[in-house]
């Protein structure tokens, strides 16, 4: 069983009127199995709607299964003496940072959670110090978060989740609310965490050039795990993306307009780079 593990997971919404009587059930997620292993970047793609953001909440035991069941380092989510443990393991980072930063100085802030769990002082500044390295931001420490950029406090909500060293890192549209630099600091910080620390990463994202990095891609359609694979082929299935209402990378898009011109184009192309370097094999 990997770090992260679900087993037909069932999620309902139920909407009740004032005396309490059932008025609508929306299923959200319905049947999802998937298996996470220790080290990987996972990207999960879907429109608005699809159940992604749902499934992310469970990892973290925000919500908990309406049927079936999700496992974190083999414990069951469902069981409440687990969920202290889980929270350790499955560190969760939203879509607006300044929901999860309560600190006025940037090392309090990335030191609150050690501070929660227990941890000694002379390690909670330990962690801080590597935490805030980790992410690039040991130059702002003494800076108040209300003074840094939407990519900068990101990055410092990282911290704070890596400074209490969870073996899962799962981030809900991190960068929906960022502009094109902050986007590329907090993904590149993501990045560096999962290939140095080997920090398991689930990123729900709208973003396909972020998901073009992951190691396997699941795609969400209607509560359902619809598409798993690597990027390269996910993105070679762009009629069945589309259809979901989808997009895929730019260069994808490019590559498959050309294919339909007639240039002979192999599928999968994910980066500008490929597509010239294919380009150029041709001409």
């Amino acid at each position: 069983m990997g770090i992260v593990k679900t087993e037909d997971l069932v999620f309902e919404y139920v909407k009740r009127d004032e005396d309490g009587n059932v008025e609508s059930i929306n299923r959200a997620i319905d049947g999802v199995d998937i298996d996470v292993e220790p080290g990987q970047f996972i990207a999960v793609l879907g429109h608005n709607g699809s159940g992604k953001s749902t499934l992310a909440k469970h990892i973290n035991a925000l919500l908990l299964p309406t049927e079936g069941a999700v496992y974190v380092e083999n414990m069951s989510t469902s069981e409440g003496d687990n969920l202290w443990e889980i929270r350790q393991n499955a560190g969760m980072i939203f879509q607006n940072p300044d929901n999860q930063i309560i600190g006025t100085i940037v090392e309090e802030d990335v030191g609150f959670g050690p501070e929660n769990l227990g941890v000694p002082t002379d390690e909670i500044w330990e962690r801080v110090g590597k935490a805030l390295e980790a992410v690039g931001m040991t130059a702002y420490r003494d800076y108040s978060p209300n003074k840094l950029s939407g990519g900068q406090k990101q990055r410092v909500a990282i911290a704070g989740v890596v400074a209490m060293r969870p073996k899962c890192i799962i981030m809900d549209e991190p960068t929906a609310m960022l502009d094109p630099t902050g986007r590329r600091e907090v993904i590149e910080t993501v990045m560096e965490l999962n290939r140095k620390e080997k920090v398991t990463v689930i990123l729900i994202t709208h973003y396909m050039d972020e998901a073009v990095r992951a190691d396997k891609i699941f795609v969400m359609d209607k509560g359902r795990i619809v598409m798993e694979g690597t990027p390269r082929e996910i993105f070679s299935r762009i009629e069945e993306l589309k259809a979901i209402r989808l997009d895929v990378p730019q260069a994808t898009e490019l590559a498959y307009m050309l294919q339909k011109a007639g240039i002979p184009l192999p599928d999968g192309i994910l980066t500008p780079g490929e597509l010239v370097d294919e380009l150029c094999r041709l001409y």
